[in-house]
């Protein structure tokens, strides 16, 4: 602190009184001077430091390239590094505080576009210099040994007057440098100049006061020498200080708007948004500006570098973000072109320009075919696409970089920030290109949707060559949610919808007997009906949609619809159990006397609800059709995918022993039907029962799979054995229908063959029964006269 005393304010006071006295006379003759200097400065100003700027970005951008090339220049070429630093931070300074208070005549002049790029080869040449900080230390070091020690040792002893204590400073200088190695540098030792500079201000105040022996005036290459060894000791201890001193712009910290203004402009501008980086990096010079006497302004600071920064890096991810959406709605447009469908218009076109040419009539303009968009006649022609990639790979330049930085002893990684973008923005865009319309049940067919995806997962996959982000990673995080029934952020997936809709939308039309399942075609077909559904079934069934809906899904998603499948069977074995009580007495009656063909016939007309036990039955043979529809298409896909592992399973399925226990067996069981290999009792179902412990114009062929499964599920939860109970099934089914054979009534005996071939179904879809088995209680024959008389009915009818 300063103190006057009473003499020094009065002698003070009366100074400022004469100079203002002197000034008020000389005002009136100075001001029109004074006016016409603040007119030449408003108006020339800014173009000034316009040009300069512009000057300053190549000389900066120059200087940065041969450094990055040939770092060793560092150490000769340090003094320019840093004139360059102090002249660029001036230039950015000057800008920021006249924005706000701009001439209108000259505001363009006052709105810097490419400030950024300024500021981005300044953090170039910073980083330089924190970078290669030993090869300067190397150097100087060399120097100060080497040079500077030689040169000051000469001087001194060219001293003509020279008192002991300035004598004792200037040979500490000498032996201070002489000790310097370049070994000190290799083995990382802490240098600290500190005091030798502390010395040459001791010097320089002994040599300036009046009547000094040694006058330092009368020795300017002393001082000159000095000067220079001074600034090559901070080469040495204090680069860190010195890029505070020459490049701090932790001002910014104050000028929020504006600096806000210029990252805004800066991503508006795709030639500039290769440099919006500098923006977050200057973030880590707020604590610059901060002091431990002010302690309290630490945390507010700190506060604000944070908050801006992320804010940065956020918009940096989400302009690219949505670039890279932009690019991938393109990709799949041009993939959609390619779908089977678009095909038939083709065709169409191809067959009407050959009858018209023949008729010699003009046909309708052709279709342009894909991929004429990639023929390019100019070079000079630039498409949307090619807009959007020239800014992809501007901005991801930006973000890749940096792999982090530290801003008030936090750090951020650019890159993870665009990975959160990429991760959210595909998990919408997948369920989005479901086009799932709840109204309407409407939603895209799986392949369509597959196709989609693969678009969508080829454009992410070239982001790596963009910047150095694991997008494997994403498709991992998304694609392994979308298997589940919600993602983490507690929204439906793809699963959840095409599982609700095959349950609500498909198979409710199934059940009302609007499609039809055919074992041949595999696949669900619709039904000539009044009401003409809004789909087509079998685009949605067939083979190679149920493949694609398993590549979609994968075996997580496909085990969820085959629960939710599940689910709706045992809700029908529940509502079968009650009908069973229902008739429980006369069933006990028929199992022990199907070898009496009367007695079984007086007792099946005592048996209520038998339609309803066959619309659930059949129901729920619907279901598991479609089920073994699904696990096929899996074990395709997972065959494609992981052949060796899926042999491994087939493997241990095919080779368990009979006499293996109950609950290993289901393990292994559980194991295959997760990798849809068909099994003898279905894990699924029997999980789904376990709760419960306490013709083709109709759907009917379904019974086969849906008594054999559900045969096998309830006697292995209720531990019986299940080719026992299967037999005695056969034996009571063969002794009803050979019953029915005898009959002359036309009621009785409507649909006769057709129940035989049901019969013959049974048998083939169990594992537990055999043909020689089923002709030991049914005569073959029988069944060869029904397939012959169901197919000349097939064949009359079609006619």
């Amino acid at each position: 602190s300063i103190y006057f005393s009473d003499v020094t304010c009065k002698l003070f006071d009366v100074g400022i009184n004469v100079a203002l006295n002197f000034f008020s006379l000389s005002y009136n003759k100075r001001i029109n001077d004074i006016r016409e200097c603040k007119e030449a400065a408003v108006s020339h100003a800014g173009s000034m430091h316009r040009e300069r700027r512009k000057f300053l970005r190549s000389a900066l951008k120059e200087l940065a390239t041969v450094l990055s090339d040939q770092p060793g220049l560092l150490g000769p070429k340090a003094l320019f590094v840093f004139m360059a630093l102090s002249f660029a931070r001036d230039e950015i300074i000057w800008l920021l505080r006249h924005a706000d208070n701009m001439p209108k005549k000259s505001a363009d002049d006052f709105i810097d576009k490419h400030i950024a790029e300024l500021i981005f080869y300044m953090e170039e040449l910073r980083a330089h210099v924190r970078k290669y900080g030993p090869v300067m230390q190397r150097y100087y070091v060399q120097y100060l040994s080497g040079f500077d020690a030689v040169v000051l040792n000469e001087l001194v002893q060219n001293l003509s007057v020279c008192p002991e204590d300035e004598s004792i400073i200037m040979s500490s200088f000498v032996n201070t440098m002489t000790s310097l190695s370049v070994k000190q540098v290799e083995d990382g030792e802490v240098f600290d100049f500190r005091g030798m500079r502390l010395d040459w201000f001791r010097l320089q105040a002994y040599t300036s006061v009046s009547k000094a022996s040694l006058s330092l005036a009368d020795h300017r290459e002393l001082g000159k020498m000095m000067n220079t060894i001074i600034f090559h000791t901070k080469m040495v201890d204090s680069l860190v200080e010195m890029l505070v001193e020459t490049s701090d712009l932790s001002i910014f910290c104050f000028y929020s708007r504006a600096f806000e203004k210029m990252f805004q402009q800066c991503l508006e501008l795709p030639s500039q948004s290769r440099y919006s980086i500098a923006f977050p990096l200057l973030c880590t010079h707020f604590m610059s500006c901060t002091h431990e006497l002010c302690p309290e302004e630490r945390h507010h600071i700190g506060d604000r570098s944070l908050s801006l920064c992320n804010m940065f890096l956020d918009e940096m991810a989400k302009q690219a973000r949505n670039l890279i959406t932009d690019i991938c709605t393109e990709q799949c447009t041009l993939s959609d072109q390619l779908l089977p469908k678009h095909c038939a218009k083709t065709i169409s076109q191809a067959v009407n320009k050959k009858s018209k040419k023949q008729t010699g009539k003009k046909g309708e303009p052709e279709r342009e075919k894909p991929g004429v968009e990639s023929m390019r006649k100019n070079r000079l022609v630039v498409t949307n696409l090619d807009k959007l990639h020239t800014a992809l790979s501007e901005l991801c330049f930006s973000i890749n970089y940096v792999p982090n930085m530290v801003v008030w002893e936090h750090t951020f990684t650019p890159r993870e920030y665009l990975t959160s973008h990429l991760e959210i923005r595909f998990t919408k865009s997948i369920v989005g290109m479901t086009m799932y319309n709840q109204a309407t049940q409407e939603i895209a067919k799986p392949s369509e949707l597959l196709t989609s995806v693969r678009a969508y997962m080829t454009v992410l996959q070239s982001i790596e060559n963009y910047v150095q982000i694991d997008i494997t990673r994403v498709f991992n995080n998304v694609l392994l949610q979308q298997t589940q029934h919600l993602d983490s952020h507690g929204e439906p997936t793809i699963t959840s919808l095409y599982t609700n809709w095959y349950l609500e939308t498909l198979l409710r039309q199934v059940s009302n007997g609007h499609i039809a399942y055919f074992p041949a075609m595999k696949a669900f077909v619709n039904l000539p009906t009044e009401n003409e559904l809004t789909f087509n079934a079998e685009e949605y069934s067939d083979i190679s949609e149920m493949r694609s809906l398993s590549e979609l899904l994968g075996p997580y998603g496909m085990k969820f619809l085959s629960e939710s499948l599940m689910w709706h069977i045992s809700s029908q074995v529940a509502e079968l159990k009650k009908l069973v009580v229902e008739n429980v007495d006369v069933l006990t009656q028929m199992r022990t006397s199907f070898d009496k063909p009367d007695q079984m016939a007086a007792l099946f007309k005592r048996l209520s609800s038998v339609d309803s036990v066959l619309k659930r039955m059949t129901i729920i043979g619907v279901i598991l059709s479609f089920r073994s529809l699904a696990q096929e298409a899996l074990r395709d896909v997972l065959s494609y995918h992981i052949p060796f592992l899926v042999s491994s399973i087939e493997d241990f399925k095919d080779h368990i022993p009979r006499e293996t226990d109950m609950k290993v067996a289901m393990n292994v069981y559980e194991l295959s039907s997760a990798a849809g290999l068909p099994c003898e009792i279905d894990p699924a179902l029997v999980v789904a029962l376990s709760s419960q412990k306490s013709g083709h114009c109709n759907n009917i062929h379904c019974l086969a799979k849906a008594i054999n499964q559900i045969a096998a599920a309830l006697f292995t939860i209720h531990k019986g054995s299940i080719e026992d109970r299967l037999k005695e099934f056969l034996a009571l089914a063969s002794s009803s229908l050979l019953k029915i054979g005898q009959e002359t009534d036309k009621t009785t005996t409507r649909n006769r063959e057709s129940v035989y071939l049901l019969l013959d179904m049974i048998v083939q879809e169990s594992p537990f029964l055999t043909m020689d088995l089923l002709e030991s209680c049914f005569p073959y024959v029988l069944l060869r006269n029904a397939y012959h008389a169901v197919y000349k009915q097939s064949v009359t009818s079609s006619a």
